[in-house]
């Protein structure tokens, strides 16, 4: 009975304190019944958060083209980013590939007679517009191949190589990769004088490296082809052409090759590369290293000519018009 006559007095007392109070102080009273987890919750009631399936909005600029940038980009060894507006769009995607290329085309049985080329060496591109073909020959070692793709696959540049079979047979898994670059030419089996060969010698120099090359890459080398040393003659030049092949030259040698032990340095390779700069200008630097320093200044000085040429203005392009 006392506990019933003291409810009844808190009641009175909270009715009266009702009626005495003002707008700006309200009394507010809550219920909140306890609920089984079998209960329906109550219109309006707030329930706790639990986890979602799908990303939070905090992580939603991750999947759109804001989202992080890949290794591979972050790892570009161009030293400003102020260059990537200007990027041309690259064939090929620029993120990191397996070393290990799929499984290649055999070489035909009977490949198709090519078409005959001009006997004439190629130095410049026949265009009137602010493009640059960057071209690489492989015929020593790899010491700089490993730095040059990484820099042109993460700055979105294509490239146009030379190789020759005996490179070829030593790095098969690098052939692949540098096929999905550029296109993979032909520069002799193992880098003769041609002038000095007999016809036979230089009709076996092209077959065989050309069989070599399509073995690793499921490509045909024709009609890309490189004299070694650039050392060619009537004679050698219409061989060729009879091959289908077009020979090309250069524009600039980087001198790259030459090494510190030949008085040449990274930036001395930049400023030769960057200053014979035409439209249509083709580009020799080397794959690998030089044999006395083991230098591989091509590889140390190839961002910055990225970057320099296309602070001018010029785009990259490799060697396909010619085809």
């Amino acid at each position: 009975m006392r506990q019933r006559v003291a409810l009844i007095g808190a009641v009175l007392a909270l009715c009266a304190a009702c009626a005495a109070g003002t707008p700006d102080s309200p009394v507010t009273v809550t219920v909140t019944p306890s609920r089984t987890s079998a209960q329906a919750p109550s219109p309006g009631a707030t329930l706790p958060q639990t986890a979602s399936a799908g990303p939070s909005s905090s992580t939603t600029g991750a999947t759109g083209p804001t989202g992080p940038t890949s290794s591979a980009t972050t790892a570009c060894p161009l030293p400003s980013a102020s260059t990537k507006s200007t990027k041309p769009a690259a064939p090929t995607s620029t993120a990191p590939r397996t070393t290990t290329p799929t499984s290649r085309p055999t070489p035909p049985a009977s490949p198709s007679t090519p078409v005959t080329r001009p006997a004439t060496v190629l130095g410049v591109l026949p265009t009137t517009d602010k493009v640059v073909a960057l071209t690489f020959d492989g015929g020593g070692d790899d010491g700089g191949a490993a730095a040059i793709l990484a820099t042109l696959r993460c700055s979105g540049v294509p490239a146009s190589f030379f190789v020759t079979g005996r490179f070829v047979t030593a790095y098969p898994s690098l052939i692949g990769d540098l096929a999905a670059v550029g296109p993979v030419g032909n520069h002799s089996w193992d880098h003769p004088h041609f002038p000095t060969l007999t016809d036979t010698q230089v009709a076996s120099q092209l077959d065989r490296t050309r069989s070599a090359i399509i073995a690793a890459t499921g490509k045909d080398p024709i009609p890309f082809f490189r004299f070694p040393f650039g050392d060619s003659d009537g004679r050698t030049r219409t061989l060729v052409g009879a091959q289908g092949y077009q020979a090309v030259g250069w524009t600039v040698d980087s001198l790259g090759w030459k090494g510190t032990s030949g008085g040449m340095t990274a930036s001395k390779v930049v400023d030769r590369v960057v200053s014979a700069a035409r439209p249509g200008e083709i580009v020799l630097m080397h794959l690998g290293a030089n044999p006395d320093d083991h230098t591989t200044l091509d590889a140390d000085a190839l961002p910055q000519i990225i970057e320099r040429l296309r602070a001018t203005g010029y785009r990259f392009v490799t060697l396909e018009s010619l085809r």
